[in-house]
């Protein structure tokens, strides 16, 4: 049974400064869960609730089979495990880890500078998965990757994903990644339709308010851009993260 420290304990994981100094983050929701039983990410402990393991018993079973740690919560108890207002009765604690490694031989890798909003985060690295890309390359102020929007708005691809914290954005993509091609999205570029882009490349993408930073551009080897047809102004950037990878993965 779940003890008031302990609760204490696991609840504090809602918070960006406890999921850093514990070193794990809670996954809510069946679709994470089972994400998470098909990654390399270790899962300390599953809390569900009553109702949920008579609706989801063969997936409870999964989970049991599975050699996981699993405990029933009371309803008032759990809903203080959970980030959303209306919690499906799952959640599990993970041990967080980013992978660091700089050798990497993909065709093609996404970088992202000052992704702030963890639900474009979440979405473009979904979009990502989708469309095979496997590094992902981050700034320091982007959103945190194990914030619970992003979480769900990745539908689980964080756990597929090879994601690089970078501490030095700009430097280690000049220095670490010279054989590759700087590709950086922005909306005076050339034409997506009309790039010829057979090399190894990083697509970078950026915070759509204030566009690529000076030091990005200067290591950029072509700007792309998506042609408007219409008269809105501009593409959210998670939207248009789908239409470059469709593009470019083709």
């Amino acid at each position: 049974m779940l003890t008031n420290n302990e609760l204490k304990y696991y609840s504090s994981l809602n918070s960006k400064k406890f999921r850093k100094l514990e070193n794990k983050f809670l996954a809510e929701g069946k679709r994470l869960v089972s994400e998470l039983l098909n990654s390399s990410y270790e899962i300390e402990i599953v809390f569900f609730t009553e109702n949920f393991e008579m609706n989801n018993a063969e997936f409870i079973r999964l989970i049991k089979g599975s050699k996981i740690k699993s405990e029933i919560v009371k309803e008032k108890d759990f809903k203080k495990l959970c980030d959303t207002l209306s919690p499906q009765g799952i959640v599990a604690v993970v041990k967080s880890f980013l992978n660091t490694k700089t050798t990497i031989e993909e065709k093609l890798i996404v970088a992202l500078e000052s992704i702030s909003d963890p639900g474009n985060l979440g979405t473009i690295l979904r979009n990502s998965d989708w469309f095979g890309i496997k590094t992902i390359i981050l700034s320091e102020n982007c959103a945190e990757v194990f914030n619970p929007k992003v979480l769900r708005s990745s539908m689980g691809a964080v756990f597929h994903l090879n994601i690089i914290e970078s501490s030095r954005f700009v430097f280690d993509l000049r220095e670490l990644y010279k054989d590759y091609n700087i590709l950086t999205a922005d909306m005076n570029g050339q034409n997506l339709y009309e790039s010829s882009i057979n090399e190894k490349s990083i697509l970078v993408m950026c915070n759509e308010a204030n566009g690529p930073s000076k030091e990005l551009l200067e290591i950029t080897n072509t700007k792309l851009t998506i042609p408007k047809l219409g008269s809105v102004e501009s593409l959210n950037v998670a939207s248009a993260s789908a239409v470059l990878l469709a593009e470019l993965t083709k």
